[in-house]
């Protein structure tokens, strides 16, 4: 087995569609059905296209809104990653309208996706989880994603016009830095806003097709691993 380097990656989630209810939809019919039915009000539910469909069409960038499912995978999949049980990662996730949702290491995601749901609503409406705790399991950082990049020693842009690397190449080149920072899209559509694209030292896509962001995420923890020997 190889010898463990420190590596410590920082991994975001960039972009989330996870958002409350805005305030424009919450007398659309789909949104007062869709609270009703939790017994809860629509400006405490999460906006999710599956249900709010014929509401966000209205929406600006509506494509890239409403998909906490896609966060919800990428979640599963890195949180409980060897690299993670290891403490070896970081993960935060950034969402569309700019929070920074920061996720202790030891946090365990809830697979079922209405459980995952309410979570989220909780978090976005209290600010961590749980809300009485002062060391939270996740919480809403004040700062910005150029913050927490600065403190990284470099960082990759999984982008489908990046540079072609295979996951194992890209992992042996990640592992040689300290700190470093992967950026995953973590939108069903579309492209990262100008500012996102701004904070990448390098754009990286390691298949010829868009893929997935769990699928990313999945294969890229899985080739670091197996470099840092932990596979």
């Amino acid at each position: 087995m190889k010898t463990l380097r420190p590596v410590k990656l920082t991994l975001i989630f960039a972009e989330a569609g996870v958002e409350l209810v805005p305030p424009e939809l919450w007398k659309h019919p789909s949104v007062k059905k869709w609270a009703s039915k939790r017994g809860k009000s629509p400006k405490k539910c999460l906006l999710d296209i599956s249900f709010h469909y014929s509401a966000m069409k209205e929406l600006k960038d509506w494509w890239k809104r409403g998909r906490p499912d896609i966060l919800h995978l990428c979640l599963l999949e890195a949180l409980d990653s060897p690299l993670n049980r290891k403490g070896m990662l970081q993960v935060y996730a950034h969402t569309y309208a700019g929070k920074i949702m920061k996720f202790r290491q030891d946090v365990r995601i809830p697979k079922n996706y209405f459980r995952f749901i309410g979570l989220m609503e909780q978090l976005l409406t209290e600010g961590k989880v749980p809300p009485d705790s002062e060391d939270p399991l996740i919480k809403i950082e004040d700062t910005t994603l150029r913050a927490i990049t600065s403190k990284c020693s470099h960082i990759y842009l999984m982008d489908e016009m990046g540079v072609k690397k295979s996951a194992l190449s890209f992992a042996e080149e990640i592992v040689k830095h300290e700190n470093p920072c992967i950026i995953i899209g973590c939108f069903q559509s579309g492209t990262f806003s100008p500012d996102i694209y701004m904070l990448a030292d390098e754009r990286v896509k390691i298949f010829d097709e868009a893929l997935a962001s769990w699928t990313v995420t999945s294969r890229v923890l899985t080739a670091i691993e197996i470099k840092l020997g932990l596979l």
